[in-house]
């Protein structure tokens, strides 16, 4: 995630990003710096137009992205509930446990 920051931060400043300049970004922020990884985030992101990425991500709203997560909490609560009940029908009843006391001492 760090290689994605520091490509933003390069993009926000616009500089160029490349494996000099990302690595420099890292290397101040203290983070050691994978070669192979810091390949892969150049080579993927010269195929990425950075602004229209943000510009579509800037637009979507939050409302619509939490809609179905509440949707599917919904179904998971009355799954829960289900189980709930389930688990207590299970159970001996109070009236086995009794009977299983009063054998101990009979």
């Amino acid at each position: 995630m760090e290689y994605i920051y520091a490509s933003l931060l390069l993009h926000s400043a616009k500089k160029e990003i490349n494996e000099d300049t990302l690595k420099n970004i890292l290397t101040a922020a203290g983070i050691s710096v994978d070669e192979v990884r810091l390949k892969a985030v150049v080579a993927a992101l010269k195929e990425v137009n950075i602004d229209e990425v943000l510009k579509n991500t800037a637009a979507m709203p939050v409302a619509v992205a939490a809609q179905p997560q509440a949707a599917q909490a919904q179904p998971a609560a009355e799954e829960k509930k289900e189980e709930k009940k389930e688990e207590e029908k299970k159970g001996p009843s109070e009236e086995e446990i009794a009977s299983g006391l009063a054998s101990l001492f009979g």
